[in-house]
């Protein structure tokens, strides 16, 4: 609560600075790809049943653990996009809908709804130019089949455009970047076999519900590389996946000053590696050409080099890291190389937020874990605990495992296995795929093409009462947080009994220590701010915000 009100206000500071700026959209506005020389396949979709949808030789199925598996063939990029939309058409719209209505709950007037989409369209008006006619023809063949609920960009194909971008707006207008992504490499020495092993939490949040239709997707382009990825209906650009040449792309955002203009959504950037790059060099190549808007470092592993490297890139610099005589790789949030040594919004995130943190964690584990496997690597990426095994409470932003991540995914590259986590978060089991098969076996009736006998079992801690009690405190602090906004009263029972659902986390202290200042009760207020200080704090932020309540309190206690 206490951050969005920051973000907020300052995306409604730059509403109003743009409101009147319509310089450079009409461009953008009247931009559409020219799709008059390709064809469609006119196949219609043969649905087997709810959970089984076929068109051609593609197909759409959902398995028993919750997760949608796509496997589109397209004969040329408008063809690709219409057989993606169309076999997912009613996950499209149910994704749109979810994410335009937590716009809509952050945005609730529809005069802030309209100015923030005169600065969307403002802010994105040069998009168009860098995102190339293949893929801007994809996006405009899904865009057909998506909600027509939401008009917020006008029309179907700049809404789906711009959608792309999510991640990287959200990351530019929060600027910081309020959770975090983990990401590990190892191979040689630190594997069973010596081949390469990747493992990464996507820590992108537009809700459970918008979570829980995960779509594991396995696209066969006209030209370049098959390959698969994670992410959501809709999307193509790729958060987290690996082709058939056994390259492995994923994304880790980095802190920058926040820019002005949209360019390259980074997935878009990660969808031209795992589509045409077939080794490092290669990915590098084609990073190389494209301008983003937001910073961002792409891990980037091979089967065929054995070993992994990050690309870090922002609109400013681009530099290469690979760490010499190791065969270990680490990313959260902050760059590694060289040409960000000295950069101010680097050194900013390392020493205030919760980056270090979470990379000195992953070290700490890796030390502690011999010859990784991917059930090892699952084990590390579903790690609730801080430093030292420190009990640092459930959905603190400084664990591996923040309780709140889209997806969890390990990569063997030189198998070109993938496992990826069902629902929730990286809690459930993560189901395998290997991509020969899955292509292979694309037109099989059956309910899953995943690898059922090298599955890895559930975390039994969906089973315990700290989870039952985790969720109910989400819910509580909802409530709580919309209580002190609207200046109710509290019992005290509840106020100690919310805290004793995640007892060990420094925000339940704090939220009701900020009930009981904001209704001059300053001595329960002062107890409840010092044991937040006591409590390991997500960041220099956060501690510096609790200080200065504790000083106020000492004020407000020795006035009176």
């Amino acid at each position: 609560m206490f951050r969005l009100k920051r973000i907020y206000g300052f995306v409604i500071l730059v509403f109003f600075v743009t409101l009147f700026s319509s310089c450079g959209t009409k461009k953008s506005l009247n931009d559409l790809p020219d799709v008059s020389s390709y064809k469609l396949n006119d196949q219609p979709r043969i649905s087997i049943s709810d959970s089984l949808f076929f068109m051609d030789e593609s197909s759409l199925r959902k398995n028993e653990f919750g997760q949608w598996e796509l496997v589109a063939f397209g004969n040329n990029p408008y063809d690709l996009g219409n057989t993606i939309g169309y076999l997912t058409n009613e996950l499209i719209i149910r994704q749109e809908d979810l994410f335009f209505e937590k716009v809509k709950t952050m945005v609730p007037s529809e005069f802030k709804q309209n100015l923030l989409r005169k600065f969307l369209i403002w802010y994105g008006r040069k998009m168009y130019l860098h995102v190339n006619e293949e893929y801007k023809a994809e996006i405009y063949g899904i865009s057909k089949y998506g909600s027509t609920n939401n008009d917020l960009f006008g029309n179907d194909y700049l809404k789906t455009l711009f959608l792309h971008g999510a991640h990287d707006i959200g990351h530019a207008l929060q600027d910081l970047a309020l959770v975090g992504c983990s990401s590990f490499a190892v191979w040689g020495e630190n594997t069973a076999d010596g081949n390469l092993l990747i493992a990464r939490n996507f820590d992108f949040y537009a809700g459970d519900e918008f979570a829980e239709k995960k779509l594991i997707s396995f696209i066969a382009p006209e030209k370049g590389f098959k390959f698969m990825a994670v992410s959501w209906a809709g999307m193509i650009g790729v958060m987290s996946g690996m082709n058939e040449k056994g390259l492995t792309a994923t994304i880790n955002a980095g802190k920058s000053d926040v820019p002005m203009l949209a360019k390259t959504p980074i997935s878009l950037v990660t969808r031209e590696i795992l589509q045409y790059a077939s080794t490092i060099e290669e990915a590098v190549a084609i990073a190389k050409l494209r301008e983003v808007f937001v910073s961002e470092a792409i891990m980037v592993g091979s089967s065929i080099d054995n070993k992994a490297i990050l690309i870090e890139m922002s609109p400013e610099n681009f530099d290469v890291f690979e760490l010499e005589n190791s065969s270990k790789l680490i990313c959260t949030n902050h760059f590694q190389s060289e040409a960000y040594k000295n950069d101010k919004n680097n050194t900013k995130a390392i020493s205030e937020s919760h980056t270090e943190y979470r990379f000195d964690r992953m070290e700490e584990l890796l030390a502690q874990t011999d010859k990784v496997t991917p059930q090892k690597a699952v084990d590390i990426l579903r790690n609730k605990e801080g430093l030292q095994d420190l009990k640092i409470g459930y959905g603190n932003e400084k664990a591996l495992n923040q309780l709140l991540a889209h997806h969890g995914i390990v990569f063997q590259p030189a198998t070109k296995k993938v496992w990826v986590s069902a629902n929730p978060y990286q809690l459930g089991e993560f189901v395998s795929f290997q991509l020969d098969s899955v292509f292979a076996n694309a037109n099989q009736k059956n309910s899953s093409l995943s690898l059922a006998t090298d599955l890895i079992k559930k975390d039994p801690f969906i089973n315990s009462l700290a989870f039952s009690n985790y969720k109910k405190y989400r819910i509580e602090r909802s409530k709580l947080e919309q209580a002190i906004e609207n200046k109710e009263d509290i019992d005290s029972e509840n106020l100690e009994s919310f805290i004793s659902l995640n007892s060990e986390f420094w925000e339940v202290y704090y939220i009701v220590g900020t009930y009981y200042y904001n209704n001059k009760n300053y001595k329960a207020a002062l107890t409840k701010f010092e044991k937040a200080l006591s409590k390991e704090i997500t960041t220099l932020m956060d501690r510096e915000n609790v200080k200065k309540y504790i000083n106020k309190t000492k004020r407000k206690l020795n006035d009176s």
